[in-house]
């Protein structure tokens, strides 16, 4: 099994004709990753990626006490910089951060009473001073980078509509007045949300003990699904920090085996990894896009794992968590996505499963 992959210049012509690449890559067949890759980006993308990885690894080599004024303890940390605060293979995640934001809207345009019910989706971006050292292109790569992916979802996002059943459009269409199906559920989101992720440099000690319980290495995220409708991934940046060079070096993966894995449906398969080019994006699906599906697109588990002799090196990466508003519906049941989210967070936290 390997990923599907398919060209943005087919999204844009000819979307109609990508339905059986669509079903092979987010369909519900034992064979299916969950998981698609868009080639011929536009020719900004890599310079874009670059930018802001590397900006990534800067933050997170700031002092610590700079680092924490970045911090929203009043929204559980998901808007900002958020270290060791999660919670992954039941104890606190040190061994990557994460910077939170909304690359569309800095202050969505909400009623303060939505806002403060949902302050996970809804709350204010956080953005590095412009005065910290070598920061002051931050929230503009940030926001450019994550742009540019919103527009290949919503591209994306068309190819899948046909997937989409009856039953269920007449329940989205009956909770608002506006139309009903996967693009406008994200085109008209204010909680889309984007998570840029710095992988400390681990010790030998924490590459060793990185092995879940179920005999699956997922010491650089446990094993999860995502519940958005759609998720962006950038191929991750390695960076090696040894030496006394004044910026660290981009290099190859220290190990074959790092980096993102799926877990197949078809009984007895071992995890499959999946490689993303550096010029090409990822996209995987959610529960969400389950729900709305009936289940004809469904969400895959995946893992990341940081390899071996990975002692000096950080991982960078960045990922666009596409999904509607909370009071969106999301299936035939009238389930909204912010009760669904609320569902999922809340068995995800119980199991300890870190996101």
């Amino acid at each position: 099994m390997s990923a599907v992959s398919i060209s943005y210049k087919d999204l844009i012509n000819a979307p109609g004709s990508l339905q059986q690449q669509i079903e092979e890559a987010f369909g519900n067949g034992e064979d299916a990753l969950g998981v698609i890759i868009i080639k011929d980006l536009p020719e900004q993308f890599p310079k874009l990626r670059e930018t802001l990885l590397k900006l990534a690894d800067k933050f997170a080599s700031l002092p610590e006490d700079v680092r924490e004024k970045y911090s929203r303890k009043e929204v559980q940390y998901m808007f900002g910089w958020s270290h060791g605060k999660e919670i992954m293979n039941g104890k606190p995640d040190i061994y990557k951060g994460s910077y939170y934001a909304n690359p569309l809207v800095d202050h969505p345009n909400v009623s303060e009473d939505l806002r403060q019910k949902n302050w996970m989706y809804y709350g204010d971006n956080v953005w590095p001073d412009k005065t910290e050292p070598g920061l002051q292109d931050f929230e503009h790569a940030f926001k450019d980078l994550g742009k540019l992916i919103h527009q290949v979802g919503l591209l994306l996002s068309k190819a899948c509509e046909s997937f989409v059943s009856p039953h269920v459009h007449a329940a989205v269409k009956s909770s608002t007045s506006s139309s009903a199906n996967i693009t406008d559920l994200i085109a008209t989101s204010q909680c889309n949300k984007a998570r840029l992720l710095h992988y400390f440099p681990p010790s030998p000690a924490e590459i060793d003990n990185g092995a879940a319980e179920n005999g699956v290495q997922d010491d650089a995220c446990g094993i999860h699904l995502d519940h958005s409708l759609l998720t962006g991934l950038c191929s991750a940046m390695y960076l090696d920090h040894s030496g006394n060079a004044a910026e660290p070096k981009v290099v190859p993966a220290p190990d074959p085996k790092a980096g993102l894995w799926i877990c197949p449906r078809r009984k007895g398969s071992e995890p499959v990894k999946v490689s993303i080019p550096a010029d090409c994006l990822a996209f995987q699906t959610g529960e969400a896009l389950q729900l709305l599906t009936d289940g004809k697109l469904a969400a895959t588990p995946h893992f990341v794992r940081a390899g071996q002799d990975a002692s000096s090196i950080s991982r960078e990466t960045f990922a666009f968590f596409l999904q509607p508003d909370v009071d969106r519906v999301l299936g035939s049941n009238g389930e909204t996505f912010g009760e669904f989210s609320e569902r999922i967070m809340r068995e995800h936290y119980e199991q300890g499963i870190g996101m």
